[in-house]
């Protein structure tokens, strides 16, 4: 049985070895504004514990391939017990949510209505649009009418994009 007291502060190389990152990118983050600045004592700076348990929340969050803005903005809205549930939770990623989608047929740009009787508990499934090379638009069918127009708007304007560009 061990008596010991949970550690509470950490030199960088320590902080960065517990929580699975290089200390470059625990600078990294401090510079971004994901970990706040540990009070500065030259080489006897330490870093508390709400730092190693945003680490670990900026770990579970990155393997449900959340970008670092989105993890970010998810950082600043929980409180530190949220956060702290958070960096203990499993950090596997959820299943992704639509398999890959198939090359849509060439010269078609519509979207296909969704499936009859389609749940809104199953997996949701995209239409993609090449809306020119490099240039992907994905679409749910299970989109309501307003976004499909907007799809719709988003495609004219390429076109319109693209015949201005023609000689």
């Amino acid at each position: 049985m061990s008596l010991r007291k949970p550690r509470t502060e950490w030199k960088l190389a320590e902080l960065a070895e517990e929580a699975g990152v290089s200390p470059r990118t625990v600078r990294y983050y401090v510079q971004r504004g994901l970990l706040s600045a540990p009070n500065f004592r030259g080489p006897d700076t330490v870093y508390g514990e709400e730092h190693f348990i945003r680490l670990k929340a900026i770990r579970v969050l990155q393997a449900r391939f959340l970008p670092l803005d989105a993890i970010q903005a998810e950082l600043q809205r929980l409180s530190l017990d949220e956060l702290r549930k958070l960096a203990e939770s499993d950090p596997t990623p959820a299943p992704p949510l639509a398999p890959p989608v198939p090359p849509p047929v060439t010269g078609s740009h519509s979207v296909a209505p969704p499936a009859p009787g389609r749940r809104p508990t199953e997996m949701n499934h995209y239409q993609r649009w090449e809306l020119m090379p490099g240039l992907e638009l994905h679409v749910s069918d299970t989109a309501d009418a307003k976004v499909r127009a907007l799809a719709e708007r988003v495609r004219a304007l390429i076109e319109e994009f693209q015949d201005k560009e023609k000689p």
